[in-house]
């Protein structure tokens, strides 16, 4: 087991890792819309999902591997209305063939953000 780990994401907050490599596979934990550089979280959902998306590029992008190479990803909403604007930037960071997807609802995520996402992606 390989720990993967960047200043290009935010730090994490407990007693886990920001990614994982184990078994041809890259495990990333789930990226909250705060932006590494100066710890704040834009307002517009939009943009809290393009500032997630960027944090977990740059986590796999750590671990050698690229978004091409994403094969299963979580997408937790605090407000599942947001679904078609969440779509519409996450195709800005995915491509044919997309990975597969789950969006759950979630009735809180960590410091009140409006999106948390989480990925697995082949290791390279």
């Amino acid at each position: 087991m390989e720990k993967v780990s960047t200043d290009r994401a935010p730090p994490v907050a407990g007693p886990y890792s920001q990614a994982i490599k184990e078994g041809g596979f890259v495990y990333v934990s789930g990226q909250i819309p705060v932006d590494p550089a100066t710890g704040k979280v834009p307002e517009a959902i939009q943009d809290q999902a393009r500032q997630a998306l960027e944090n977990l590029k740059n986590v796999i992008e750590a671990s050698g591997s690229t978004m091409g190479d994403v094969v299963k990803v979580t997408v937790f909403l605090a407000d599942m209305g947001a679904f078609p604007e969440v779509n519409a930037v996450y195709s800005e960071f995915f491509s044919e063939p997309y990975p597969a997807r789950s969006c759950i609802g979630a009735s809180a995520l960590p410091k009140g953000v409006k999106i948390e996402i989480d990925a697995v992606a082949r290791s390279r």
